[in-house]
């Protein structure tokens, strides 16, 4: 079955994983991450490595260790992660990367371009505080 709209499994993580860790007040390792996202530990690890490098959180290791926030979840957006992860989202008036149409108009009415800048608008206005319990 197609799919118009997917995210990677590795931005998928980086969401639901800083998500979990924002929750947890000790701390979340990889292990209980990658349990809870239904993913690898090895991929899990790689993700939230990324995510400590660009400063959205602290990692401790040891038996007690796992990753904290380093920034207030009401300072992080969805947008900068995903974007962490994924790279820039580019808004293309063509589907194709065309520079020329052999017709007057879209075909498609532009809709992948508007459906990618409501996607990054919602992103941007997404913060992890959010998705926080209580």
């Amino acid at each position: 079955m197609a799919k118009i709209v997917s995210l990677s499994e590795a931005a998928s993580i980086a969401l639901h994983g800083i998500i979990l860790v924002a929750q947890e007040k000790r701390g979340m390792n990889v292990v209980k991450i990658a349990e809870s996202t239904g993913t690898s530990r090895h991929h899990v690890a790689k993700v939230m490595q990324r995510l400590v490098k660009s400063g959205y959180l602290v990692s401790h290791r040891g038996p007690r260790g796992g990753f904290e926030l380093k920034k207030k979840p009401e300072e992080i957006s969805f947008l900068e992660i995903y974007e962490t992860i994924e790279g820039t989202i580019e808004i293309n008036t063509c589907p194709m990367d065309k520079t020329t149409c052999p017709f007057d108009q879209c075909i498609l009415n532009n809709v992948t371009s508007k459906m990618s800048e409501e996607f990054r608008e919602y992103m941007k206005n997404q913060t992890v505080d959010k998705f926080l319990k209580g």
